[in-house]
């Protein structure tokens, strides 16, 4: 791998090492949600929840749109989907052990 991807890896895993993070991913893996759905699933104030999903959000891990006056949170995609099942699975292989 090239210093450049290391790198990106890096940032990525990073921001994936945060528990905060982590469960609005999990949150994000059932389905979109807006901000106040997440924010009363986690129990957590409002700019703390809005603070994480920006960092996601400029990692490309989650991308919003815009629903009148809400905005609705998604995964950005398959990749990062199949990433969360892997490292889950991966957990749950440890786990046995």
């Amino acid at each position: 791998m090239n210093k450049e991807i290391n790198i990106e890896l890096e940032h990525i895993f990073k921001i994936l090492g945060n528990k905060q993070r982590l469960t609005i991913l999990e949150l994000l893996r059932v389905r979109p949600r807006t901000v106040s759905e997440i924010v009363d699933s986690l129990n957590m104030e409002q700019s703390a929840v809005s603070h994480q999903l920006m960092v996601l959000r400029e990692a490309e891990l989650v991308q919003s749109q815009k629903n009148g006056r809400e905005v609705l949170y998604a995964l950005s995609d398959s990749h990062v989907l199949i990433l969360l099942d892997n490292a889950l699975k991966h957990v749950g292989h440890i786990l046995k052990h």
